[in-house]
C-alpha cells in the first residue's frame, strides 16, 4: 500500500517570486505587503491566504530601501543575571510588542557598547534602549553619538548621563525609607552588609544611608559598620551568611543590619540565626529590590521594591512619544518613587 506524499512548500526567496506564485503583478503584491489603501479585499485575502500557506515573509531590508520603518527597538542589557533586570527586559518586551514593535537585544561585555550600536544602526533600527548600569564614559560617548544621529534612545537606572533620555529608581530615597523605619523601632547602630561595593547602585543606596542618619543628627560613621573587606564576595546568598557569622560574634554588634541586596539580606538572615541570634527580636535585618524570596524565608525580609511595573510602562511611553512625535530639544528624565515593603525581619531595637 503507498503512502502519500505530502506537497512540499515552495522555495520563495523573493517578492517576485512570490508574486508568480500568487498569480498576481509584482506591483500588486507589493502594494498589499505595503498596506497600500485602493486595493480590493479579496485580493488582499489572496495574498495573506498565500503567505499564511506558504510560510512567505517579505525581506525587512528591502522595506528599509523603501523608507520604510522597520518596526524594531535595539535593546542593550549590562547583564541578564539579576531577576530585576529580566523582569524589566521581559515587561518592556510586552508593552513594545503591544504596540507592533519587536526587540533585538544584545548584553554589552565593556568596551562593546560602540560595536553594538553601530550594528543596531545598520539594522535601521527606531529606538535604542539601555537597561543597567554602564560605564559612565562609554555611555556618554553613545548617547552623544545617538543625538547627532536623530535616533530615539533611552537609559533605564543608569541616571546623570548629560543629553540622555532617562527613566531611573529613586535609590537613594529606597534606603533612605529603610533607615527611618528602622530609626523609628529606635535602631540606632547598622551594619553594612555588601555596601562597599563600587557599583553606583551601592553609592545611591550610601547615600540615602547618609541623607537619613543626618536628617536626625546622627554621624554616618558613629552609627554604621562594615566588615566588607573580610570576606570575598563571590556568591551573594554565601556572602551574606559570612558576614553574618562573623558579625554575629563582633563586640558591640550593631542592632539593624542594610543588605545591598536580597541575596545578601536572605544570606544574613540565615547566617545569624545559625548562630543562635533570633530575627527581629535581637537584630533587625533588610534588603532591596523585594524579589519574591523575601516573602518565602522566616521571617519575611523587609526590602524595597524597585516598581518595575511604573518604571517600565514610563520607559515605554518615552519612547513610543518620541516615534510619534518630533525630536526634543532637552533629554526627559522619569524618577520612579520605591516602595518600603515591611516584613517581620524588622521590629523594635532590642533594649
Amino acid at each position: 500500500m503507498s503512502k502519500s506524499k505530502s506537497t512540499p512548500r515552495p522555495i520563495l526567496r523573493s517578492t517576485a517570486d512570490f508574486a508568480r506564485h500568487v498569480g498576481l503583478a509584482r506591483t500588486t503584491v507589493s502594494r498589499v505587503l505595503n498596506g497600500q489603501p485602493g486595493l480590493k479585499p479579496k485580493t488582499i485575502a489572496r495574498v495573506h491566504a498565500a503567505m499564511e500557506a506558504t510560510g512567505f515573509t517579505p525581506n525587512a531590508h528591502a522595506l528599509h530601501l523603501k523608507g520604510k520603518n522597520s518596526a524594531t527597538i535595539g535593546i542593550c542589557m549590562e547583564d541578564l543575571l539579576t531577576p530585576p533586570a529580566m523582569r524589566k527586559l521581559a515587561a518592556l518586551q510586552r508593552l513594545l510588542r503591544a504596540q507592533n514593535y519587536a526587540s533585538l537585544i544584545e548584553v554589552l561585555d565593556p568596551g562593546e557598547s560602540r560595536r553594538v550600536v553601530r550594528h543596531f544602526l545598520s539594522m535601521r533600527v527606531d529606538a535604542i534602549v539601555f537597561i543597567g548600569l554602564f560605564d559612565e564614559a562609554e555611555i556618554t560617548a553613545r548617547i552623544s553619538e545617538l543625538v547627532a544621529h536623530g535616533t530615539p534612545h533611552l537609559l533605564i537606572d543608569h541616571a546623570g548621563i548629560a543629553g540622555a533620555n532617562t527613566v531611573s529608581l529613586d535609590r537613594a530615597a529606597g534606603m533612605t525609607a529603610v533607615v527611618n523605619h528602622l530609626l523609628a523601632f529606635g535602631h540606632t547602630r547598622f551594619g553594612l552588609l555588601g555596601l562597599s561595593s563600587p557599583a553606583l547602585t551601592a553609592g545611591a543606596r550610601l547615600h540615602g544611608i547618609r541623607a537619613a542618619l543626618a536628617a536626625h543628627r546622627l554621624d554616618f560613621d558613629a552609627c554604621t559598620q562594615s566588615l566588607d573587606h573580610l570576606h570575598v564576595r563571590a556568591g551573594d546568598f554565601e556572602y551574606g551568611r559570612a558576614l553574618a557569622t562573623t558579625f554575629a560574634t563582633a563586640p558591640n554588634r550593631p542592632t539593624a543590619f542594610l543588605a545591598l541586596n536580597d541575596e545578601i539580606g536572605v544570606g544574613a538572615l540565615h547566617g545569624f540565626q545559625t548562630s543562635g541570634l533570633r530575627v527581629p527580636h535581637d537584630l533587625s535585618i533588610s534588603g532591596f529590590n523585594n524579589q519574591d524570596i523575601c516573602a518565602m524565608t522566616t521571617p519575611g525580609l523587609t526590602s524595597v521594591d524597585q516598581q518595575i511595573a511604573p518604571t517600565v510602562a514610563a520607559a515605554a511611553k518615552l519612547i513610543l512619544e518620541q516615534l510619534a512625535g518630533p525630536a526634543r530639544r532637552r533629554p526627559v528624565l522619569r524618577t520612579i518613587v520605591p516602595e518600603l515593603v515591611a516584613r517581620g525581619s524588622t521590629g523594635p531595637a532590642p533594649t
